[in-house]
This record gives structure tokens, C-alpha cells and sequence, in this order.
């Protein structure tokens, strides 16, 4: 058996990632809370006009992705997605046991394991980060479960995140069980990978022809933000990131679901429901006769997922807007949903359409702020209506630019390119 990578290796190098570039938003899986700093990723009360660059008390940090000098450090209490992983078994329904494992990631305390048993063994659910701890953890909560690890037959991951797919290529080189995603699944850093653009868009074809194939980390934003222009101690790490592919050891698919196809794990026909949005590759099982449904990252109990301006669709929120229509739409045929990151819910749609709202509250604010300027505002100007000062970066751009592409492509806003920064302003 092939050795693991160290935690310290992997772990070490994906929060300077996280940390230091937006190119790395739809990969690090960030979300609306970080407990391991006294900040919320939320929208902030109404304020006049500010410019990142110049605003007085705190400054950018992009080393950290997080600016410094902010005065509100009062903790925050912790939600359910950021409590740590705890050592209790639930069964959700027969044969279907809810696990956790402890994850490295700002806003996240766990990732749910959910392990489903049947007449020959088990199948998992996104096993956790690609290191050794979190793959020894794996083993013991299924020792505690009573499934010996060569009962393994399937795992299913549900995106191409590291804390959901970590497991998988281990899992299967120790038992060679199967590797269930969508069809899209890819990582960012795999360049054999279908790209995830949709070849029926013409237009987006067209737009996204002139970029290269696979954004890197250390690329700059589309949207002209500040370079990535790092100390010489990280430059090496990322140099040393280069070998990722081989240090990671990502998992190659052997089954990959389209949209409404079924599958049979657990004694149940499951059925894929793709939800492109969090990732584009993002998967959901619904399983009709129980009335269950795994929603990953897709609809969490109480915090929202990042939404990434750098996925490769054209309009990255109406996908997340499609998606949270489609699975609101099984309305009270799901009596159960299954997150990846919290408890279990029973009121999907309306999880699903208030998590809708909060983007719709979004978009306001984005046009409330462009009419009270009455001048081009770029993506950064932008992000300070939407998120505190503490949540400044990388990510929270990202997001913004999410955001303001949707309002352009709806006709509501008008892009112009001013010295290779992009600007926003109302339509007429």
C-alpha cells in the first residue's frame, strides 16, 4: 500500500492557497464562517462609499486574505457546520449512519461521512481530506461502526472539493471500490479533465476561448484585482505546489452519473441530481422510495456555500439559482436532507429558497450601492457593500464578481474595462 501524504504537506500548502489567491475560491471550499477567527462573512449594515485601497483603520492584507486593524473582535458563536467532528453514530434511517470527520478548514468543523450498508457492505459518502490523519479517522469510524474496510464497495463524492473527495483514491487502492461522481467532476489542478464549460452555450464558448484551459492558483483575477505578488517563502511553496497532482494522489472516477440517471447502493435506487452552482461538478442523490436526499454543499443548514466567480460558466449564480429551484422542487417527496457539513433537515425547499433570497438580497445592495455612486465601481469597490472588512479578499470578491456578472448578463449592469480592471455601472 502506498503511503499518504503528510497532513502538514497537503493541508499546509491548501490553506496558502485558500489564503492567499481568488483563483483558488471554487477549489477551498470557504464558507460564510471562519471559527478559527472572530469575523462573520456577512453583509454588513449600511455604510457610505469605500475604497479598499484607502479606507481608513484597516488595510488589505493579501497575504492572509484577511485585512488588518479591524476593531470588532468579539467572538462569534459557532454554528452547527463549524462545530467540531463528534465520535457519535446517528442512524438517519435503516442502514444509513451519519459519521464525522474532523477537517483543516476556516468555517468548517467536520465533514458528515454517511455510511450505507447493504447485502454487500458499504458504500461512503465524501470521506474526508486527502491526508493520513483524516484517512485514520475514516478507518476508525468505520471499526466503530462495525465494517471491516474491505467491506468498502463504493464511495460517492459529490464534489470536487478536498474535504469531500479526500478519501476516495485511498478507500480504493485499499479495497478497489468503486468511485461514484458526477460526469463532470474534475479538480482544478488536472488538466486531463473534461473542463467544465457547457458546449451548447455558443456565447460561452466563445468568451472563454481565449482563456487557458486550467486556472492556476497564482493566476490573477479575470476581473484585474491586485497580482499575486507574494513573499519569496511562499513563491516556493507554490513552486513545491506544482507537484500537487502527485502528492494528492485525486482520485480517478469509475462511475460517472449524468443528470436523472440512477444508481443502486444501500437497497435503494438512488437519483442523480446534478446542482452546478458551489462546483460545477456538484451531485446530489435522492433516493424517492425513503424520501432521502444527500445534498453535499449544495443546501446546508445554516450557512451558505461560496459561490465562485471563477468557475468556467458563464453565469455561475444562475446555476446555483437553477439548482436550488430543482431541488426545492421535490417539495415534500424529501422528508429527510442529508448535508455534508451540519445536522440533518426535514424542510428543504424552504432551506433551499432562503438561501436563494440571501443572493437576491445581494444583488440589491449591488444595485442600491451602483445608483447611490453614480460612477464605475470595480469588483472591489463592490465587495465592501457585501461583506464586513474582516471578509475582505480573495474570496469575498470572487463572490461580488459572481454577483455583478449576473447583473450584466441580465442587462441590469454594464461592463467596461478600464486598464485591464473591470467596471460596473447601471444600465441606462
Amino acid at each position: 500500500m502506498q503511503r499518504s501524504p503528510s497532513k502538514p504537506a497537503i493541508i499546509g500548502l491548501w490553506a496558502t492557497f485558500a489564503r492567499a489567491s481568488p483563483s483558488f475560491a471554487s477549489i477551498a471550499s470557504v464558507y460564510s464562517c471562519d471559527p478559527n477567527r472572530p469575523h462573520r462573512l456577512e453583509d454588513t449594515p449600511t455604510r457610505g462609499p469605500v475604497s479598499r485601497e484607502s479606507h481608513q483603520g484597516w488595510v488589505r492584507a493579501d497575504a492572509c486574505n484577511y485585512p488588518r486593524n479591524v476593531t470588532d473582535t468579539a467572538p462569534r458563536p459557532k454554528k452547527q457546520e463549524q462545530l467540531p467532528a463528534s465520535d457519535q453514530i446517528l442512524e438517519i434511517a435503516p442502514g444509513v449512519l451519519r459519521t464525522q470527520l474532523p477537517i483543516s478548514i476556516p468555517g468548517l468543523g467536520h465533514v458528515n461521512m454517511y455510511v450505507l450498508e447493504d447485502e454487500r457492505g458499504v458504500a461512503v459518502v465524501d470521506p474526508g481530506l486527502p491526508d493520513k490523519n483524516s484517512y485514520a479517522m475514516v478507518k476508525k469510524r468505520l471499526q466503530q461502526v462495525g465494517v471491516p474496510l474491505k467491506n468498502v464497495h463504493t464511495v460517492i463524492v459529490t464534489h470536487s472539493h478536498p474535504d469531500h473527495f479526500g478519501g476516495a483514491y485511498w478507500l480504493r487502492a485499499d479495497t478497489g471500490c468503486d468511485v461514484v461522481t458526477h460526469e463532470r467532476f474534475r479538480v482544478f489542478w488536472d488538466p486531463t479533465e473534461p473542463d467544465d464549460v457547457d458546449l451548447d452555450d455558443q456565447i460561452a464558448v466563445d468568451e472563454l476561448s481565449n482563456r487557458p484551459p486550467v486556472r492556476r492558483p497564482w493566476d490573477p483575477p479575470p476581473w484585474g484585482g491586485p497580482s499575486m505578488e507574494v513573499p519569496w517563502r511562499r513563491r516556493a511553496r507554490m513552486a513545491v505546489a506544482r507537484r500537487i497532482p502527485r502528492m494528492l494522489h485525486l482520485p480517478q472516477p469509475t462511475v460517472r452519473l449524468k443528470d436523472a440517471q440512477t444508481f443502486r447502493f444501500a437497497r435503494r435506487e438512488w437519483v442523480a441530481v446534478h446542482t452546478p452552482g458551489h462546483t460545477a461538478d456538484h451531485l446530489c442523490l435522492f433516493d424517492p422510495e425513503h424520501g432521502l436526499m444527500l445534498c453535499g454543499d449544495h443546501v446546508l443548514p445554516t450557512i451558505t456555500p461560496h459561490i465562485s466567480g471563477l468557475m468556467r460558466a458563464r453565469d455561475p449564480l444562475k446555476l446555483f439559482f437553477d439548482s436550488l429551484d430543482k431541488v426545492a422542487s421535490f417539495g415534500p417527496q424529501v422528508t429527510k436532507a442529508l448535508p455534508a457539513h451540519g445536522d440533518v433537515f426535514t424542510d428543504l425547499t424552504g432551506r433551499a429558497m432562503d438561501i436563494k433570497e440571501h443572493h437576491v438580497g445581494r444583488l440589491q445592495k449591488l444595485r442600491d450601492a451602483a445608483a447611490a455612486e453614480g460612477r464605475p465601481m470595480t469588483v472591489m469597490d463592490m465587495s465592501t457593500h457585501l461583506f464586513s472588512p474582516r471578509a475582505q479578499g480573495g474570496m469575498a470578491d470572487s463572490e461580488t464578481f459572481a454577483h455583478l456578472e449576473h447583473l450584466r448578463l441580465t442587462g441590469e449592469m454594464v461592463r467596461t474595462d478600464r486598464d485591464g480592471r473591470y467596471e460596473y455601472t447601471l444600465s441606462d
